[in-house]
């Protein structure tokens, strides 16, 4: 059976549902009771798991410290850090700590620990609340990279991530919280590094991340009317990353078009693009378009926000360009 719910309250049934499964799940942030979370995921915690949710100070390494520490003495935290940009200043434990455990005691512990990260453009919050850095974190051996674009991938990716025996980042677009989409009753995960075709198509492919999967699936119908037959791979994860179904995909349509909110310049749609031509540049019959926000900061200004994230009108003009 399906039924229809918005990405936030698929991520909150996610997080009601392992907690149920597992007692040793527990939530901490900033917020978390009060608000239930900026984006209200949180709600219903403390009513139903009391004790097993805790408000934090404004103190990212202190927060994520703690989740380190727990998660090795076999708990399985998930930590809501309230904006992305604020992981800065938990990086000492994210980075040398929470991905290296496992390297550097031979795998006599792990980190089975959960960041959540609301991420992106949304609100107008600006540089210092609205930043995308996938690409930092693809870069960190030893933790996992998940961004949903759908509610049904958003609550089976983060079961998954919960049951983890490593560290995951989990990122959550904001403007993704109040998108609706059909999503399965029951019991399901969704496997990490395993990527899912949105759309078949023939002409050309397009690999977008997160939010611009529905751009592109909007822009795939309006390609239609022109007579193009457009593929959307929606990856997932971007660590592990699912090379395979991305290669297939593209030395069939023999075109290729990667999108993302993240900075083209080093950002995750560069490094799948690389992979793309390294991969596959025998069955390209065009070289590979990126598509990402340009080099610079987040600004606060409406108007100039249109002009920073990537939009529909992109992504036609970039396959248009990869056919002709």
């Amino acid at each position: 059976m399906m039924r229809t719910i918005t990405f936030g309250e698929a991520l909150r049934e996610a997080l009601h549902e392992e907690m149920e499964r597992d007692d040793t799940v527990f939530v901490m942030g900033e917020d978390v009771i009060t608000h239930g979370g900026p984006y209200k995921v949180t709600q219903g915690i403390a009513e139903r798991f009391p004790g097993r949710i805790f408000e934090t100070p404004i103190a990212e390494a202190g927060i994520v410290g703690v989740g380190v520490g727990a998660a090795m003495a076999g708990m399985h935290p998930v930590v809501e850090i309230m904006y992305l940009d604020f992981i800065t200043c938990a990086m000492d434990e994210v980075v040398n700590q929470a991905a290296k455990m496992r390297y550097m005691t031979g795998g006599q512990a792990s980190v089975p620990m959960v960041i959540r990260l609301p991420c992106g453009a949304g609100r107008l919050l600006a540089a210092q609340h609205s930043q995308i850095m996938e690409s930092w974190f693809m870069h960190v051996p030893g933790v996992q990279v998940a961004v949903p674009s759908t509610p049904s991938d958003g609550k089976g990716l983060l079961k998954t991530a919960v049951r983890s025996p490593d560290p995951v980042l989990f990122f959550e677009y904001k403007r993704t919280y109040t998108s609706k989409g059909e999503v399965p009753e029951g019991e399901y995960t969704i496997p990490f590094g395993q990527a899912d075709i949105k759309r078949d198509g023939e002409d050309a492919t397009i690999v977008a991340v997160g939010p611009m999967v529905q751009k592109s699936l909007e822009a795939a119908v309006l390609l239609e009317d022109e007579g193009y037959d457009v593929e959307v791979v929606d990856p997932r994860t971007l660590s592990p990353l699912d090379t395979e179904t991305i290669c297939e995909s593209v030395r069939r349509t023999g075109r290729a078009v990667v999108c993302g909110e993240d900075s083209s310049f080093a950002g995750s749609v560069s490094e799948i693009a690389a992979m793309i031509g390294e991969n596959c540049f025998g069955d390209l019959k065009a070289p590979v378009v990126r598509i990402g926000s340009p080099h610079v900061p987040m600004p606060f200004s409406a108007a100039l926000v249109k002009h920073v994230v990537p939009e529909v009108p992109n992504i036609t003009a970039a396959v248009e360009q990869v056919i002709s």
